[in-house]
């Protein structure tokens, strides 16, 4: 088995508290269908990002598209984590991606 980084772009808090309550279940729902190869369930972002070159500048924002968190997972192949973000809650989300690394093995 690999790890894998879920990394989300997009979604956010859904405006009502009963449809905040729903997504919240999603969430859990979609983490006890992981199981043991939930390796972090993650943290969403706060929005406040900078970035670092390699010379050493430092801008505010981020590089390319703002990330709104992640999650790590095992998986038997990048298709199979693949297979499983599909069913991220995130997704229910505006303008909602999700994009799949795979971590090398060190």
């Amino acid at each position: 088995m690999a790890k894998f980084v879920l990394l989300y772009s997009g979604g956010g808090m859904a405006p009502t508290k009963a449809e905040q309550e729903m997504l919240l279940q999603a969430w859990g729902a979609w983490f006890a269908q992981l199981g043991p190869n939930l390796v972090d369930g993650g943290s969403p972002f706060t929005g406040q990002a900078k970035s670092v070159s390699s010379g050493g500048s430092v801008s505010d924002g981020p590089v390319g598209m703002m990330a709104t968190g992640y999650s790590i997972i095992n998986a038997d192949s990048l298709e199979a984590a693949v297979e499983e973000a599909k069913n991220c809650p995130v997704l229910q989300g505006d303008n909602a991606r999700v994009t799949v690394y795979e971590a090398a093995m060190m």
